[in-house]
């Protein structure tokens, strides 16, 4: 894999035209970066493959994979939607000024508050979840005039070959309304009888880090099939994401975009089968996007030999900035920043810094030799790092900085040690009150 990163003639690491070390030097370590360019082709590859496949439809960005205000307006310049999960992604879109009708919000358990700030803050699409979100949503549009779009999202049944916690189109889920229980179907009868309501179409999610479009196919077709079954003709279909990627020379996928062209001609093939009309598509790719683009920068520390065993590397950060090796056993590829395709002279289990005996980034490594000091860089680590990170033993957050044509910027500021107590207050303790 590192034979497809950019480097110079030392054989030292460039993300988006600029030395890692500077980077390092600069904005302090650990610390994550992003290639904006690399996004950028991504998200031109999905809107090609619709426009190969004559599809009408949008690319909505899942914004959890990796969400501020800088990654916003980089999806808003390339014309993509987007697509939110949380009151606080929807204050974020807001904040970086975007086009609120090319906003969805997905979620199991909206409450009322967070249906009302969705509609309040001009949300296109809200993606209706269970028979609670349809009661709430239609007691916020009860004094407003117009209708809100929604679209209901469905579990089509297919278990994606992914990680257990990933998984969200099996029957088992807590996501979606059920099809053989009858549950999708009273959910459809109900949104079409509500006025307040613009019942768009359906939508399936069948997990994530998926390499083959079988999967997708599958669901494509029991959405259509179900439209067919109530004779109803949507006017979207939004078919998910969890398009995936190589985080290290073990996996192989197809390009995401291979993916979803296949996908588009597979529901072209349905529809017209069926003698519907096509409907727009929608995808919502987000890992597929700000994964390859990321870059994790640590400092290394100390290491502990183990004759005979193995020998661990410590550096500065570890699984309060990417807790997905721990919580997924997801596997990643590391390089020495400053002599990427250096001959390997050791294995080493690269570690953090927590207080915790599963704090392990990467099992086995090859690696130069290493000094203290030293930048290492874990690869692709652009989609749930900074997303999913914590304050776990009172570590701050790194900053994330965007790097684009040799000039960097930092767009999230790293916390500080004093943000760290920013929202305790004292206790008075009992007598003293």
């Amino acid at each position: 894999m590192s034979n497809h990163l950019q480097v110079n003639d030392q054989d030292q690491l460039i993300i988006g035209g600029v030395l890692a070390t500077d980077l390092a030097k600069e904005y302090q370590t650990p610390l994550y970066v992003y290639d904006v360019l690399t996004m950028r082709k991504q998200m031109r590859a999905f809107k090609k493959a619709f426009d190969q496949a004559g599809q009408k439809g949008a690319v909505a960005y899942a914004s959890k994979a990796f969400a501020c205000q800088a990654m916003y307006q980089v999806v808003a310049e390339e014309g993509l939607h987007l697509d939110l999960v949380s009151a606080g992604e929807i204050f974020t879109a807001v904040a970086a000024g975007f086009p609120m009708d090319n906003v969805s919000y997905n979620g199991n358990n909206k409450s009322l508050s967070d249906l009302t700030f969705a509609v309040e803050s001009g949300v296109g699409t809200i993606i209706i979840d269970n028979f609670l979100e349809l009661d709430l949503l239609h007691q916020v549009m009860a004094d407003r005039k117009g209708q809100q779009n929604v679209i209901l999202r469905v579990v089509p049944g297919v278990s994606a070959h992914t990680h257990d916690y990933i998984q969200t189109g099996q029957v088992d889920s807590k996501f979606g309304f059920d099809l053989e229980s009858g549950q999708a179907k009273r959910a459809y009868e109900l949104a079409e009888n509500d006025q307040s309501l613009h019942l768009l179409g359906l939508s399936a999610h069948i997990g994530s880090q998926i390499f083959e479009e079988d999967g997708f196919e599958l669901a494509g077709q029991k959405l259509v099939d179900l439209c067919a079954s109530w004779d109803y003709q949507p006017e979207v279909l939004d078919l998910g994401g969890g398009f995936g990627i190589a985080y290290t020379d073990a996996d192989q996928p197809r390009l995401p975009e291979e993916l979803v062209l296949a996908l588009l001609n597979s529901v072209q093939e349905q529809t017209a089968q069926k003698g519907m009309r096509q409907p727009d598509i929608c995808i919502e790719p987000g890992r597929s996007i700000a994964g390859p683009a990321g870059y994790s920068l640590y400092t290394v520390g100390s290491r502990k030999d183990i004759p005979g065993v193995r020998t661990y590397l410590a550096v500065d950060g570890g699984m309060g900035d990417n807790i997905r090796p721990a919580l997924y056993q997801a596997d990643y590829q590391a390089v020495l920043a400053n002599n990427v395709h250096g001959k390997p002279a050791e294995h080493v289990r690269l570690v953090g810094k927590y207080c915790e005996s599963g704090d392990v980034l990467i099992q086995d490594q090859e690696l130069p030799v290493t000094e203290p000091g030293d930048l290492v860089a874990v690869l692709n680590t652009g989609a749930y790092g900074y997303s999913m990170a914590s304050r776990y033993n009172r570590n701050p957050v790194p900053a994330v900085v965007f790097v684009e044509n040799g000039l960097s910027q930092l767009v999230v500021r790293g916390e500080s040690l004093a943000d760290l107590t920013s929202h305790d207050r004292p206790y008075q303790l009992p007598g003293k009150w």
